[in-house]
């Protein structure tokens, strides 16, 4: 049943609010970046920039994005202080509807708080990170100006609701564990995804900040940190800390003329004893001293931001229409007295409500502090985690609906026959699913989770399942009580092996009761038999949500996966089990399957096996004699006495800028009121007058001179880091020297040609149009440009040169749908795109079918990624792309580039032509031996001329000879192949 009232408000209304402000961030010209502190906008336009983002193989998805900003909006633009002042704020009218409002002023929400509803899967832990990152690098910054910013701190506490939980954290900020315990800080999140994270410049200051700040559990209150603390912990700590305090603090009430209570007088005097159960070990005595002390050394801190992983399990719990707190939230309650808008609690929950009523009556009781809601629906729309189906099978429906365990009167324990019918049909999928995946990719390993109601039950599962076939070490039976079982010693090994399932053919099946709710992080889950009878939907969604991360990750399998997901939306069984979740049905869900059904986002399978779990996807291997069609592609790697020299640039030859005049732009830009001054100690323009202008934050002329020299040298950087997109922040400057005369040119560039007239910074607030974007990038541009003219190059002596063949990638996964057989190739099929891809197809066809093409080959963007193609774009930017076809004649290999017509003078097109036309001539200037004894061109094949051609009867290799590129004496060095 709907809720009475629109649950989820205050998030729809921040968002709103968000998305207003944030109309051009990725262009850096959004209203946000004027609301926040320079720290905050340059760690924006470093996440989300444009530039930056493409520079980039990974980056923040949408739901990510939208959580990190509504919570920098609620927090540093709004900066309420507490949650009824944020309902005010964003959404006063909600606060009308039930009893929202006697909700949000309790003393409990007396602070910044704030819940962020995200699903499974979908990466919390990134986002926990870069928040982070935007309190510590903050706080760092007002201390160093001598201010008191409450909004921010350096003290942070984390608290993972389980073991598993906990050591996933733990590997997020220190690093995987070695044999030895010790930690490979180079394997954490921070190291690995360090160029998400943080610009370069605060880099190694966030790595030392984590690497020297982070508490394990037993180290809080005791490890000597400098100058903050990352403290991880889970929530048995802190409910055990509070249960000692309780004892400390129950009320003695002092009665005349009563005797005292001796045990009373003994725990006043002596309050910490070793109990006798455990042989008053003093073992025991330190662990409920270091609890105690925890808290209290918590709640002395002065200020604290806490982050809570998986944060349903703080719900509130109601009986009998009384309202309590779970212990350990108890204790957050006390961290947080006295602290006020200094203490700032945010929740991660993919499940953040209680299940309340039951029948008709059922409903979701939602956390009131929710800020953002990127749901399980919206994760599986564009993709990011599995796309789920229903194993339908016939048996079930025709068996009774009791899916429970059986109990005989003496209390003994077997399992239903509805039960044995779900595993076996889970079992069948899982084996089809191995036997499949293994055709495309030896080394995945589906796996099937088994959820059962109690820890009575699964030893009976992992009998079963070995009586169906499989061997003991197949299945990995964990549940809560394994560990007090086996010992620490011993569950240390089997934790391991659980974390590495991934990577391991056994074991197949893991036969679990709730131990793996959260935290168990793996990707290749593709079968879930959920024998739980319970119909709390919470227990649901945290059950799917562990198969729903993504196994094949690869882009080569993106269209595949985006068929299924269309097909599901149709009504219709997808077309493969690639990054599908099965779950064998279950008949206490069914209204959960309904719901998800009706939005098109969960599809059904039947009984017919006979079909292909992976679609018409084929590996293209190697084909026997492959060598008589091999491409070996030549790298230079060093060409002796290679000197590059920078010729004067002639600043009066290059262009003004002439989008809009000088008078035009200061129009428009108005008179000192664009920008805010956070340190105005002086009336002079430059000096210690701080701007937060559109582009940067410069201090004064000369700072806009170096930054300016250092963006334009850092563009054109070589060699350039892996990856085939845009890199604007390099750590390595093009020009190793005279970056003086670098800023000499570009200051007499500014003062003499800019505007096309004399220009004086320092007149009439002038400088302000330098900070302008538009004008900044047509700078950037235009020197970025003629510093490549401005190269010259001497080479004597030989050249040393690696060659790479296309035939290290053993095999390519293609569609058999959209590949075609070829001969005259390395591989025994080339693939083509499903959509738009007729033109790359025809030219397969041709080069086949045409005697003159000795051999050629599709390079993939995915495997081939050593033949990237290095050139300058159109606004003056290094980028790589990789060119179609390689196709060799009998005296030529061309690089073959095929684009629809109206594509062809595309500037940046253009700009690839050039570069790929270089590289070839300084390939043709090596011995022939070097080259394969044959001229390398590069052609550059429009869709009208080859398609007239062909309907001519002409040869694909006339064709190729007659679009070849001609080199230009203009065009040294402006791009290459890159390693």
């Amino acid at each position: 049943m709907a809720d009475p009232i629109q649950p989820l408000a205050l998030a729809a209304a921040l968002t709103r609010r968000t998305e207003q402000l944030c109309i051009g961030l990725e262009q850096g010209i959004a209203d946000l970046y004027e609301l926040v502190t320079p720290v905050t906008a340059a760690l924006l336009r470093w996440w989300f920039g444009e530039d930056a983002c493409q520079s980039r193989t990974f980056n923040f998805h949408p739901g990510q994005k939208q959580a990190i900003l509504n919570v920098i909006v609620a927090h540093e633009v709004l900066a309420s202080p507490n949650l009824k002042d944020l309902y005010q704020q964003v959404c006063a009218d909600a606060l009308l509807e039930g009893t929202r409002l006697a909700d949000v002023a309790q003393d409990k929400h007396g602070h910044p708080k704030y819940c962020l509803k995200m699903a499974t899967g979908t990466g919390k832990t990134w986002v926990l990170q870069a928040l982070l990152v935007w309190q510590l690098l903050n706080k760092t910054a007002a201390l160093d100006e001598g201010r008191d910013d409450p909004r921010f701190t350096r003290r942070f506490l984390i608290v993972a609701p389980g073991l598993i939980v906990y050591e996933r954290l733990l590997d997020a900020f220190l690093g995987k564990e070695n044999e030895d315990k010790s930690r490979d800080f180079a394997s954490s999140d921070i190291a690995s995804y360090a160029e998400l994270f943080t610009p370069p410049a605060r880099r190694e200051r966030i790595a030392q900040f984590v690497r020297g700040n982070v508490c394990q559990k037993q180290e809080i209150g005791l490890k000597a940190t400098g100058n903050g603390m990352i403290a991880i912990t889970n929530w048995h700590l802190l409910s055990e800390a509070e249960e000692e305090a309780e004892q400390e603090e129950a009320a003695w009430v002092d009665t005349p003329g009563m005797v005292a209570d001796a045990a009373r007088v003994a725990y006043d005097v002596l309050p910490l004893t070793p109990g006798r159960a455990t042989g008053n070990s003093l073992d025991v005595l330190d662990r409920r001293w270091a609890r105690g002390n925890v808290l209290s050394y918590l709640a002395d801190l002065p200020d604290l931001m806490v982050f809570n992983d998986e944060a349903h399990h703080i719900h509130e719990l109601k009986s009998g229409g009384e309202t309590s707190e779970v212990e350990w939230q108890k204790s957050l309650s006390v961290i947080a007295a006295g602290k006020g808008r200094r203490f700032v609690q945010m929740d991660f929950s993919a499940t953040p409500y209680n299940d309340v009523g039951s029948g008709r009556k059922k409903a979701k009781l939602y956390f009131p502090h929710i800020v953002v809601d990127f749901d399980l629906k919206a994760a599986m729309r564009l993709g990011l985690v599995k796309s789920l189906v229903l194993d339908k099978r016939k048996e079930l429906g025709a068996l009774p609906l009791e899916f429970k365990a059986e109990r005989d009167g003496d209390g003994n324990v077997a399992l239903a026959e509805g039960q044995r019918v779900m595993l076996r049909a889970g079992l069948q999928k899982l084996r089809k699913l191995e036997a499949d995946f293994a055709r495309l990719d030896p080394g995945r390993h589906p796996k099937m989770l088994v959820v059962c109601e109690d820890t009575t039950v699964s030893p009976l599962v992992a009998r079963f399942l070995c009586e169906e076939g499989l061997h003991d070490d197949d299945v990995l039976t964990v549940d809560s009580g394994r560990k007090a079982e086996l010992g620490e010693k011993d569950w240390a090994p089997l934790r391991q092996r659980l974390f590495n399932v991934d990577r391991h053919a056994q074991p197949r099946v893991i036969v679990s009761v709730l131990m793996l709710r959260e935290g168990f992080d793996v990707n290749n889950i593709c079968v879930i038999v959920p024998l739980r009878s319970s119909q709390a939907q919470i227990l649901l969604e945290q059950t799917i949500g562990r198969g729903l991360r993504l196994m094949w990750r690869d882009p080569e399998y993106a269209d595949i996966k985006r068929e299924n997901r269309e097909r599901i939306n149709r009504g219709e069984e997808p077309g493969s089990l690639i990054d599908i979740l099965s779950i064998v049905e279950h008949p206490a869900f069914q209204s959960f399957y309904d719901e998800l059904m009706r939005e098109g986002l969960v599809g059904s399978t039947g009984d017919d096996d006979e079909g292909s779990s992976i679609g018409d996807l084929v590996a293209a291997e190697l084909r026997e004699g492959y060598e008589q069609y091999d491409f070996a592609i030549p790298f230079i790697l060093r060409e002796a006495d290679d000197s590059v020299e920078h010729l004067p640039i002639d600043v009066a030859a290059l262009p003004s800028f002439s989008a809009m005049s000088r008078a035009k732009l200061a129009e428009l830009l108005g008179k000192g009121d664009t920008f805010t001054s956070q340190d105005l100690q002086s009336s002079t323009l430059f000096g210690d007058y701080r701007v937060d202008g559109v582009a940067m934050d410069v201090s004064g002329y000369n700072e806009l001179l170096s930054r300016l020299t250092r963006r334009v040298s850092q563009a054109l950087s070589h060699p350039l880091p892996k990856g085939n997109k845009v890199s604007p922040h390099l750590d390595r400057p093009y020009l190793q020297m005279n970056t003086a005369a670098l800023a000499t040119a570009l200051d007499d560039y500014i003062r003499e040609r800019l505007f096309g007239e004399v220009f004086e910074p320092f007149e009439g607030e002038g400088w302000r149009l330098l900070l302008l974007q538009p004008v900044l990038d047509h700078i950037v541009k235009i020197f970025a440009l003629a510093l490549v003219r401005a190269e010259e190059h001497t080479v004597r002596g030989s050249t040393e040169v690696h060659h790479r063949r296309l035939s290290e990638v053993t095999k390519l996964m293609v569609r058999e749908s959209a590949s075609l057989e070829v001969s005259k190739c390395i591989y025994t099929r080339l693939p083509y795109p499903t959509r738009s891809g007729g033109l790359e197809r025809a030219f397969i066809e041709w080069a086949q079918a045409d005697a003159g093409i000795e051999a050629f080959c599709k390079i993939s963007e995915n495997r081939h990624d050593f033949a990237r193609l290095r050139y300058i774009k159109d606004d003056g930017l290094p980028a790589f792309y990789i060119p179609d076809f390689l196709v060799r004649t009998n005296d030529a290999i061309y690089l073959v580039e095929t684009k629809a017509q109206q594509q062809v003078g595309h500037p940046n097109v253009q700009r690839k032509l050039k570069a790929a036309t270089t590289w070839c001539e300084r390939i043709n200037a090596l011995d022939a031996e070097q080259r394969g004894g044959r001229v390398w061109h590069y052609a550059l094949v429009g869709e009208s001329l080859f398609y007239d051609w062909r309907e001519k009867g002409a040869r694909l290799g006339e064709l190729l000879a007659f679009s070849r590129a001609r080199a230009a004496p203009t065009a040294q060095s402006q791009g290459g192949l890159a390693l």
